[in-house]
């Protein structure tokens, strides 16, 4: 008998104890603060572990990623689904003209109720008013903290968060590595004047005509707006007016330019017959060039015998600098699911989904402790793109960047090619831009 009450006791403990645990609140689930303004409701979400939810659906919209990437973001949405059993997910892919359909809809009333934002994209439509801000859904077990500074400081606007960013790529220095025995290079350039030289040593000649330039580079404010800053200039002013034809803008432009006109040592893609940086390497065209992520399985799939390696960009002026492409998922402020869309998106940016999405290393990951956890803070090839998320410029700049970029990239390639002086260039791109900007206030 006593045996058999005993047993029963046991049972009533763990059974206490099941029930106890099953109380508290896991960890993803939303808990907006009710003084934020921005929950649906002031109090906290249900328990993921309660018996019952009810049956909701929220909407996710991004655009075209390659086959891999494609299921890799399928293998975390059935991740997601499985511990979120009552939250149904309708993705949809948006093929053609993604920020067009995107605003649409969102005037219209018929937006997702989360769906990928470019940086270069956000300021514009943040200004809008139609994302929601997340700072008052953000629990401690979120780790804000643990997202690479620069990246998610892309998504703020007056020290508010309007989304986070899913993952990026900073540049990196690509270098051959048979260009570099045989030319004598032991190590990557670490300094521009480093650069210079190297760049000269690697370049080949046929008679007048270059069949290989030591650097290869890309004429365009994306790639360039690190130089900008590199003495203290910068690309648009605190009113988004273009400043980029300022004295210390114009010192990091000059050292890009006169490796073409003064030095002969750099070229374009196109001088060679190639679309882009990695298509201009990978062809021999180019012993260095200074590209992101998204060239290193390209290189391994179509250029095999290329054996390279990956550095961080050389200093300027003694300060390090790269540039930092990001996209967040980011919430529609009109959404009738908000703390369903907010489980969504703190999932898919919290470290467990964020683990799987960048697993294969197609995409890096925002957050430090899962590029330590996937290992490419020491990669070989990644390291050095993982090491510059600390200190890279975004790539933003506010919501007249599409006008500023159109103008500088209209007169810079023209300079980079000597057709007029950088100084002339910049001061008419500048002037354009800031007429443009003016006329659309």
């Amino acid at each position: 008998m006593r045996k058999a009450v005993s047993i029963l006791l046991a049972l009533t403990v763990v059974a206490v104890l099941v029930l106890a645990g099953c109380s508290k609140n896991d960890a993803s689930s939303p808990s907006p603060s009710a003084s934020g303004g921005a929950s649906p409701s002031a109090s906290a979400a249900p328990s993921s572990a309660e018996p019952s939810h009810e049956p909701v659906t929220v909407t996710l919209a991004g655009w075209g990623s390659s086959p891999e990437e494609q299921e890799l973001l399928n293998q975390t949405l059935d991740e997601f689904r499985a511990k979120y059993p009552w939250i149904t997910v309708n993705y949809e892919v948006i093929a053609d003209q993604y920020m067009d359909v995107i605003k649409t809809r969102l005037i219209g009333g018929e937006g997702p109720d989360v769906f990928y934002l470019d940086a270069f994209e956000a300021p514009a439509l943040i200004e809008k008013g139609v994302v929601e801000p997340l700072d008052s859904y953000v629990t401690a077990d979120f780790d804000v903290a643990d997202f690479e500074e620069p990246l998610l400081n892309a998504f703020k606007v007056g020290g508010v968060t309007y989304g986070f960013p899913k993952d990026f790529s900073t540049l990196a220095m690509f270098y051959n590595k048979k260009d570099f025995a045989d030319a004598g290079i032991a190590n990557p350039p670490a300094t521009w004047d480093e650069l210079k030289e190297a760049a000269k040593k690697l370049t080949k000649k046929e008679g007048n005509k270059v069949t290989r330039f030591g650097f290869g580079v890309a004429p365009e404010l994306a790639r360039q707006m690190y130089m900008t800053q590199a003495f203290g200039g910068g690309v648009s002013d605190d009113k988004g007016n273009a400043v980029f034809a300022s004295n210390e803008a114009l010192q990091g432009l000059q050292l890009v330019v006169d490796m073409k006109n003064a030095d002969g040592s750099s070229g374009e893609p196109k001088e060679v017959g190639a679309g882009w940086g990695g298509e201009m390497f990978g062809q021999g065209k180019a012993s260095i060039v200074f590209e992101g992520n998204w060239a290193i399985p390209f290189l391994q799939n179509n250029f095999k015998n290329v054996d390279f390696g990956t550095a961080e960009l050389p200093t300027v002026n003694g300060r390090k600098g790269t540039m930092a492409f990001t996209v967040a998922y980011v919430m529609n402020k009109a959404s009738k699911q908000k703390e369903a869309a907010w489980t969504l998106l703190s999932y898919l940016t919290g470290k467990e989904g964020m683990k799987t999405w960048t697993s294969k290393g197609f995409a890096l990951p925002t957050r430090k402790s899962v590029a330590q956890e996937l290992g490419y803070d020491k990669d070989p090839l990644r390291g050095a793109l993982v090491a510059g998320a600390a200190y890279a410029t975004p790539w933003q700049a506010g919501a007249t960047l599409p006008t500023i970029t159109n103008n500088f990239n209209n007169q810079f390639l023209d300079a980079f090619l000597g057709k007029q002086k950088l100084a002339d260039a910049m001061k008419k791109a500048q002037d354009t831009a800031n007429k443009e900007i003016a006329a659309a206030q």
